[in-house]
């Protein structure tokens, strides 16, 4: 038997370090992105086959979904989840196994497994905890959650990402529930900063140091309190917050989403 074959779809700040740890274990890689300027960057950080033609990928034993979500004044936008699958779907058989890292929200693997796939597939959810920031510690090999829409699937997902690629997960007894983990564990981190940004606010108008309180603080074992700096930045954290809020109200989420506009406006009239 050849090498299996993996396809990494979407070659971004995620999937290139997935696409490139997957070749370092030994495996034939595929990369595919529809941005000509992140598949030149894939082809020069990698020895993988990258491209933007889609017929040039051949049929893959994994596909590995890592495209960006994002969010829409109507709520999540998920369209590019099911669009790479159903391109997925024109090169499936049973045994294909099909891994979604990319960040949805509960509901979405299921539907993309009876509608795109008619459960023809092998399908988990592998939620990323990429942090580029700290690829080393951080990175592709680090614990992950793993969900999936069947028994068959879930056998499937642990060998490859535990046996084959060497990360330990955690498996769970729903793939809702390893789409819920995501969006939770960076609202729980959004609140967390959100409380030191309000916290700051009140520290100055006592006339208190904050960062010293801080510091303080986190002496305590069970405190890890971040720094509050100039507002909730980048692209998971405001994103995710609003996938959980658009599951059901939350008076806590929602208070620290005014939390952080309040913070940022503070910011622009101290600074």
């Amino acid at each position: 038997m050849g090498k299996m074959k993996v396809c990494v779809i979407g070659l971004g700040q995620l999937g290139l370090p997935v696409a490139q740890y997957v070749e370092a274990r030994g495996l034939e890689v595929y990369g595919y992105d529809i941005n000509p300027k992140t598949v030149d960057c894939a082809a020069k950080a990698g020895k993988f086959k990258a491209t933007t033609k889609w017929q040039e990928i051949p049929q893959a034993d994994v596909y590995i979904v890592c495209v960006t979500t994002s969010q829409t004044a109507d709520g999540p936008d998920l369209s590019p989840v099911f669009e790479v699958c159903k391109k997925v779907a024109e090169k499936t058989k049973p045994t294909t196994l099909v891994a979604i890292e990319s960040t949805i929200i509960p509901g979405t693997s299921k539907k993309i497994f009876t509608d795109i796939f008619k459960g023809k597939v092998q399908l988990v959810h592998a939620p990323h905890r990429y942090w580029a920031d700290e690829p080393e510690k951080h990175g592709v090999n680090q614990i992950r959650v793993i969900g999936a829409a069947n028994k068959e699937s879930l056998k499937a997902g642990a060998k490859f990402y535990q046996d084959t690629l060497g990360i330990p997960m955690h498996q769970v007894s729903s793939i809702e529930v390893a789409e819920m983990s995501k969006i939770t564990e960076n609202s729980h981190r959004y609140l967390q900063i959100a409380f030191a940004e309000d916290l700051k606010m009140l520290c100055a108008k006592i006339g208190m140091d904050f960062e010293e309180l801080r510091v303080a603080c986190n002496t305590k074992w069970n405190v890890d309190m971040p720094e509050a700096r100039d507002g909730i930045g980048r692209h998971c954290l405001p994103k995710d917050i609003k996938y959980v809020t658009s599951l059901a109200p939350s008076t806590m989420l929602e208070s620290a989403m005014i939390v952080d506009k309040k913070y940022r406006e503070w910011l622009a009239k101290h600074q």
